[in-house]
Formats: structure tokens, C-alpha cells, sequence
């Protein structure tokens, strides 16, 4: 399998298969495919692992492409301006991911569900009580909104980023909230009333625009769209992050 990875904010991924190859995407997301591609929607994984897909908030049916007879190209692109990341996985290793964040991967790699340990991630954390788990042999390919920075954590070494923002984490990563400090930092910081605590040892990618940040940006010229003020106040805040925003 070769990769190209194209574009600023619209990335796609063009991936050139040999025959006998395959790879898997969310349904939806390919954008084109030479003509002597094959595709085809499966329950990958059995029923049980496709309702815990359905629940992280993918499909239940993934699609499957392979080359029929020579070489074949297939592209994929994600649901909104942002950045693709491919993930190299080998045995023993995995990688944790918001949500909504998987695009592709080969056919050696399983993506699975996890949940989260502390009930303060749970309802605080931004990133929702269901990720997404990478798994297995191969490179996977991973989409979210703006654009990526990464960081590789030592043992010990603690990063303190907005919630929502975090993109994925190896699992040598341990992950929790804290809440802010300061009575007037949290009604006039503007940040929020939490933030999401990451620990090393591991790498860390963070997104520079969440989804939900683009949407209140440009919900004010939607037309027929009225807001009620900013989403940064207290009780905004405190209200969006307990429902998981």
C-alpha cells in the first residue's frame, strides 16, 4: 500500500492498493476510486463490535475496498475542514481517539470502542464517555477539524489542554479533567470550567479548532439562526460540557 495525503484544509488521502490488498473506511467518506476498485459494506468485527461502533458515533456497516485484477486508487476525505493524520500501529500497540475521528485504515488494523475510566472525563473532558480504539498491524488514517499539533510526552510530563481539543493519545497516556483554578479566572477566563489533563509517557495530538467551535463561529450568519449571546459563559459552559458538547 502507498499513501498521498493532499490539500491545506480539505485534505484527502489517495491510497494506491495492489491486488490482494484492502482497506476499510466510515461509510461515506471516499470521495473517488479507479473504475476496477471493488467495494463492499460489512459488519467488520461481528455484530456486538458494530453496535459499539454505531454507539462512538460512526456507522455500523464499514466499507471495504480492494483492486480487482492490477492496481487500484481510492481516496477518502473527512466531513469538514481539517487535517488527516496517518497512524503507524504494530502488535502490542494502540491508539485512543475522539470519536467521530477515524477515517480509514488497512485491512490488518481494528477499530474498536473504549470507554472512559473516571466518571470527571465522563461528563467534563469534552471528548463524551465513548472513544474510539486503534488496534492491530498496519497505518490508519485519522480526521478532525483544524489543523494538527503533536507532542511526545515523557514519563511523568503533564499537558494541560482546553477540552475538547484533544485529537488522540497512545495509550501509555493517561488522561483526566481538572477544574480551573480561581474563582475569577473560571466566570471571567473565558476558558471554560475545566481542562483535560494529559500524562506521559505517549504521543498527544491536539486540534487547533474543534467542530463545535467552527459551528458557534459561524452560526451568527446563518441566516434564520438567532444566538442568545456567547457560549463561553458560565452557565453556557458549564451546560455544554455536561452534555458532552
Amino acid at each position: 500500500m502507498n499513501y498521498k495525503i493532499s490539500g491545506d484544509n480539505l485534505q484527502l488521502v489517495t491510497i494506491e492498493l495492489n491486488e490482494g490488498e484492502r482497506v476499510y473506511g466510515e461509510a461515506g467518506a471516499m470521495v473517488y476510486m479507479s473504475a476496477n476498485m471493488g467495494m463492499e459494506a460489512k459488519l467488520r468485527g461481528g455484530l456486538l463490535k458494530a453496535i459499539g461502533r454505531k454507539f462512538a458515533g460512526e456507522t455500523m456497516f464499514l466499507t471495504e475496498f480492494t483492486p480487482l485484477g492490477g492496481k487500484g486508487l481510492v481516496a477518502f476525505g473527512g466531513n469538514a475542514p481539517g487535517t488527516i493524520k496517518p497512524i503507524e500501529l504494530s502488535s502490542g500497540k494502540e491508539f485512543i481517539v475522539q470519536k467521530d475521528a477515524f477515517l480509514c485504515a488497512e485491512d490488518g488494523v481494528e477499530l474498536s470502542v473504549t470507554f472512559q475510566r473516571r466518571l470527571g472525563s465522563v461528563f467534563f473532558g469534552g471528548e463524551g464517555f465513548i472513544l474510539e480504539r486503534l488496534a492491530g498491524e498496519g497505518t490508519a488514517f485519522i480526521h478532525a477539524c483544524g489543523d494538527f499539533i503533536e507532542f511526545d510526552l515523557q514519563p511523568g510530563q503533564r499537558l494541560k489542554v482546553d477540552t475538547g481539543c484533544v485529537v488522540g493519545w497512545d495509550g501509555t497516556v493517561s488522561y483526566d479533567i481538572e477544574r480551573v483554578k480561581g474563582i475569577k479566572t473560571m466566570f471571567f477566563g473565558g476558558e471554560g470550567l475545566f481542562l483535560t489533563t494529559l500524562t506521559g509517557p505517549g504521543k498527544v495530538i491536539i486540534q487547533s479548532m474543534t467542530l463545535h467551535n467552527l459551528a458557534s463561529a459561524l452560526a451568527p450568519f446563518i441566516p434564520g439562526r438567532q444566538t442568545s449571546g456567547s457560549s463561553h459563559g458560565v452557565i453556557g459552559t458549564l451546560f455544554e460540557e455536561t452534555i458532552g458538547r
